[in-house]
């Protein structure tokens, strides 16, 4: 059976089985019996593969490691649990943005507390003039979800005046290059803040302000899979959101 998950990694990439070949220095014969046959790699290969392409070990293959393994690469994958959102060191904030090179999320409802933030504000529009993709995910403010969000946690109709807050105190880098803004009409069960490889998830809790919700801090580790489903949750938002119109 063909491993789909490998040729699907392939043309994201933008990349041939002669480049990855290459690119890992085994014969382009063996590559295209891993994409046509799904043959399993060894494991120095599929580690290789995985770098290359930029992608989780487990998710191309996810049989190769056993749960005992799988289980022991994403406990690795905690950093550090923080009891609340506000106990987390606001110097965790900006070096975990600092540090991307290619991507940072933000996926919220209203997450005014990171918009009210001038000098984050302007980090991510220096990021985006540097190259790095910011996508930046609010709730629709007239959507159910945020109404219901809003009662669960008693603020009411609060949480939608701060949605709308946070899109103004965004204005100042919604039209550079790399930037885009979507709202979504989501059940969010977490909040994520993402930078490359790195994330700080904000858990929800019922009745309970995001604020007060414990944060797990986490950074991708091969093998493990903790990060690549939260990964696969924002991508999955970030595809049904609308752009917001400038």
């Amino acid at each position: 059976m063909a491993n789909e998950r490998l040729r699907a990694a392939l043309l994201r990439k933008g990349v041939s089985i002669a480049d990855l070949a290459q690119a890992i220095e085994v014969d382009p014969k063996t590559v295209e019996r891993w994409v046509t046959k799904g043959r399993e790699p060894y494991r120095k290969h599929r580690f290789a593969t995985a770098s290359y392409l930029g992608v989780d070990e487990a998710y191309l293959w996810p049989e190769a490691l056993s749960p005992e393994q799988v289980t022991s690469a994403s406990r690795s994958e905690i950093i550090a649990v923080y009891p609340h959102r506000w106990s987390v060191p606001r110097d965790i904030w900006g070096r975990l943005f600092s540090a991307a090179s290619q991507d940072i999320g933000v996926l919220v409802y209203s997450g005014l507390f990171l918009a009210d933030d001038g000098g984050m504000v302007r980090l991510f529009g220096d990021k985006a003039r540097a190259g790095v993709r910011v996508r930046i995910l609010l709730g629709d403010p007239d959507s159910a979800e945020v109404a219901q969000r809003g009662a669960d946690e008693e603020s009411g109709d609060g949480l939608a005046a701060q949605i709308r807050n946070a899109l103004v105190l965004y204005r100042p880098i919604s039209g550079l290059d790399n930037v885009e803004i979507r709202m979504h009409r989501t059940v969010l069960y977490n909040s994520i803040y993402r930078a490359d490889d790195e994330f700080l998830i904000n858990t929800h809790v019922y009745g309970s302000r995001a604020g007060n919700a414990p944060v797990l801090h986490l950074s991708r580790v091969a093998g493990g899979d903790m990060v690549a489903t939260y990964a696969d949750s924002f991508d999955k938002v970030w595809d049904q959101a609308k752009p917001v119109e400038q």
